[in-house]
């Protein structure tokens, strides 16, 4: 495979697992670090297999049925169902919205200076005009490109020395604790890891890969593309899950090294772990931390607001695609600018967005275990799969996921 064929089979997977490293993510993964040192690298190694899984459904769905997943869900199980589900991905996608916004507006204050709720409202809006402007197909090289932002985190660990055989060590034999603080943090990474917006977003994504193709047609009536589709979905879903997994582990890694060695054990954002790494780690690592915050929420926000629009759209059989102007498609392009502004105006507010993100964790935890077992059946479903329902190794990492997940919300709530 050359380069360029590379290239072009990464799309929804590869944006979708990047996108799962928001600022709030970045949060949680630095208090992971800083708390528990090493002693959390485990659960990228862990819920790698179980990503991919999940994610791998949710893009066949999209693109074998031809539909995103609100729609499906729509035509095989109840209404009400589907509407609470969209509900509840509706007011934790924008808490979450408001909590990155919060992050990246502290982050160019820690870079420039200056007012951080002018810079949260003013990448707010900057956001939205991308989302609403620009054609899908150079949108989503944007996306592409803002990935790489992500990659300063693996460059902030290099930029301090570390025992790689203590690394690998404890990130395959961890000191695992059955405490309540570190069972709540395995739980909340999980919860940061395993979303349903990235489901929603990514089988909505196929779909619009499928727009572009020449017949324009679901993958189970193109039998004669369905191999190449399968592999492509394939590779494209385990580099973006990889992606996000590496990312994470480079953020737990300089976190435990810069912050929990030094004593700095309490970290309640990502703006806060950034400033914390100045005096130990210097300013180059300190300001790539915060670079790699902007650019992370420049990459999540879309996804955030789209994967909502997407199921508003899908529930309620609205017009909907990044490839239409906006004429074309208001109520769509309506819901991602709520999102957004909602998001925005509660940033400016005085809410707590810590005690914010936590029920927004709650939320995306409570509605990601019904949506990964209705997507489970949707997956095994010939009427929505055709002939090409997923097979026996994939049907057994997406119940696992499933399980794991429905593991950590019980967890959550008896915690």
């Amino acid at each position: 495979m050359n380069n360029t064929n590379w290239l072009k089979r990464l799309g929804p997977g590869f944006v979708t697992g990047a996108a799962d490293d928001d600022p709030s993510g970045i949060a949680t993964y630095s208090q992971a670090g800083a708390q528990f040192g090493f002693n959390t690298l485990w659960t990228v190694v862990f819920t790698y297999p179980l990503m991919v899984g999940i994610q791998l459904i949710s893009a066949r769905i999209g693109a074998f049925s031809g539909h995103g997943l609100a729609t499906n869900i729509g035509r095989h199980y109840p209404r009400w169902l589907l509407i609470m589900i969209v509900v509840m991905l509706l007011v934790a996608n924008t808490i979450n919205i408001a909590a990155d916004l919060v992050a990246m507006g502290d982050a160019v204050t820690l870079i420039l200076g200056g007012p951080h709720h002018v810079y949260a409202l003013l990448l707010g809006v900057i956001s939205l005009a991308l989302q609403i402007w620009i054609p899908y197909d150079r949108y989503v090289a944007v996306l592409k490109w803002l990935t790489l932002s992500l990659f300063s985190y693996v460059g902030t660990a290099f930029a301090i020395h570390i025992d790689w055989a203590e690394v690998l060590s404890r990130t395959v034999l961890p000191h695992a604790r059955l405490d309540h603080d570190y069972v709540t943090m395995i739980v909340a990474i999980f919860g940061t890891t395993i979303s349903p917006y990235l489901f929603f977003w990514q089988a909505s994504q196929e779909v619009e890969e499928q727009r572009r193709a020449p017949r324009e047609d679901a993958l189970k009536r193109r039998p004669e593309d369905a191999a190449d589709g399968v592999a492509r979905i394939g590779f494209d879903t385990c580099v973006g899950m990889g992606v996000s997994n590496v990312v994470a582990f480079f953020i737990m890694l300089t976190a435990a090294i810069t912050l929990g060695q030094q004593g700095v054990t309490d970290i309640t954002s990502s703006t806060q772990a950034a400033s914390a790494l100045k005096p130990v780690a210097g300013s180059l690592a300190s300001m790539l931390f915060s670079l790699g915050i902007v650019g992370s929420g420049m990459l999540a926000i879309p996804v955030l607001a789209g994967s909502v629009a997407y199921a508003m759209a899908g529930t309620f059989n609205w017009s909907n695609s990044l490839e239409h102007p906006p004429a074309r498609s208001v109520k769509f392009y309506g819901i991602i600018g709520i999102a957004t502004l909602l998001g925005a105006l509660i940033a400016l507010s005085p809410v707590n967005t810590i005690e914010a993100l936590f029920w927004s964790a709650v939320i995306n935890g409570v509605a990601a275990v019904p949506v990964m077992v209705l997507m489970m059946l949707l997956a095994i479903n010939p009427d929505v799969m055709g002939s090409y329902t997923v097979g026996r190794t994939v049907k057994v990492i997406g119940w696992c996921a499933t399980f794991a997940m429905g593991s950590a919300v019980i967890a959550l709530i008896v915690g």
